[in-house]
């Protein structure tokens, strides 16, 4: 038995005539860039989420650089991000020239909101928090630490579509939330494509001007903008995964809890949901402090998984004119030296999922 770490064509069989109905109608209607399908996955996906305004945009990290852009963030400002995010979450402060300021996780991968006010200094504008794997940050306790100190919140909700803290969803905290629809996200779209939710009307409205050119009306420019449109197209097949996406994350929740009762190995450590939030288990990451090892065993087994994310970004070739070296976030480095990502998807059998725990058990 061949287990992939995903599977994609598997939840578009599940729809697939909604998906071609709806790709067809775009296709004849002659109108592919910002229409009426956009418009319309704009209004249903604020709707979802719980907020006034959707902009529908080329990628999840426009989402983010433009978030920060939106705000006035640049050079000289710092923004405080975890320390064991994807890269992307990073981009989207340093493309505006201002500097990331890493905190370290907590036990659920999460920013470790009990760190947080120490990081914060005059030159402080932002939290930038990622609810990473799908399951919700602390945002209670977030939101007091940014009201305390006046500091604006922009969620990273790549991760996380339809995952809830205290009952709210994850986008409807700061001031925005970003979404990536990439193909392998819950609510993932058939190429790239992303989006910015919030309530703040002047924030939406810079939001829109920045993808489309910086321009409200064609050919008149108020500000130096970006080409980030969602595609009608993508919009139009995000519209049929949108009405699904309950169904499809309550799928991975029980495929999450089966790994969770029938995962029995002492060198494994599962991973746990805190206390008033929710998981969408984006991904199911566990850790173990002979990973790469595992990750041997597991593949000569065929079962493929990935490492979500091997390298931590102040230790990114990139980044290395922060300055920061080895040793600096020895949580997010642990993290990076022990987690696994197993193999979790829409239409994964209970049979697969069987030969993945008993292989780990057996390890």
């Amino acid at each position: 038995m061949q287990i992939k770490t995903n599977v994609l064509d598997r939840q578009f069989q599940m729809y697939q005539r909604e998906y071609e109905e709806a790709a067809l109608c775009v296709l004849r209607s002659g109108w592919y860039v910002l229409g009426k399908e956009v418009e319309q996955f704009e209004r249903e996906f604020a709707a979802y989420i719980g907020r006034k305004y959707c902009v529908g945009l080329n990628s999840g990290l426009d989402a983010l650089i433009m978030s920060v852009r939106a705000l006035g963030i640049g050079a000289g400002d710092e923004v405080i991000v975890q320390a064991n995010t994807y890269i992307a979450t990073v981009i989207g402060i340093t493309e505006n020239g201002a500097t990331p300021v890493f905190v370290e996780p907590d036990e659920y991968f999460n920013m470790d909101a009990q760190r947080i006010e120490a990081a914060v200094t005059d030159r402080t504008k932002a939290i930038l928090v990622t609810h990473l794997y799908g399951q919700a940050s602390n945002m209670g306790k977030i939101m007091a630490v940014a009201q305390k100190h006046g500091i604006a919140v922009i969620e990273d909700c790549a991760q996380s579509h339809g995952a809830c803290f205290d009952g709210k969803m994850t986008g409807t905290f700061g001031i925005s939330g970003c979404f990536s629809f990439y193909p392998t996200k819950n609510l993932g779209a058939f190429g790239d494509a992303g989006a910015v939710v919030t309530d703040d009307e002047a924030f939406a409205d810079m939001v829109r001007m920045m993808r489309n050119y910086g321009s409200r009306v064609r050919y008149y420019h108020e500000i130096e903008g970006l080409n980030s449109r969602l595609d009608e197209l993508q919009a139009s097949l995000l519209r049929v995964k949108l009405s699904h996406l309950d169904e499809l994350n309550k799928e991975r929740k029980a495929l999450a809890d089966c790994y969770n009762s029938g995962i029995n190995n002492s060198k494994i450590l599962k991973p746990q949901v805190q206390k008033g939030a929710d998981s969408i288990y984006h991904q199911y990451v566990i850790r173990c402090r002979e990973r790469d090892a595992l990750l041997k065993y597991l593949a000569k087994n065929d079962i493929q998984t990935l490492i979500h994310y091997p390298v931590p970004p102040h230790l990114a070739q990139c980044y290395r004119y922060l300055g920061a070296k080895k040793g600096d976030y020895p949580i997010a480095e642990q993290y990076a030296d022990e987690v696994l990502s197993l193999p979790i998807y829409t239409g994964m059998t209970a049979e697969e999922q069987a030969y993945v725990i008993e292989k780990i058990n057996a390890f």
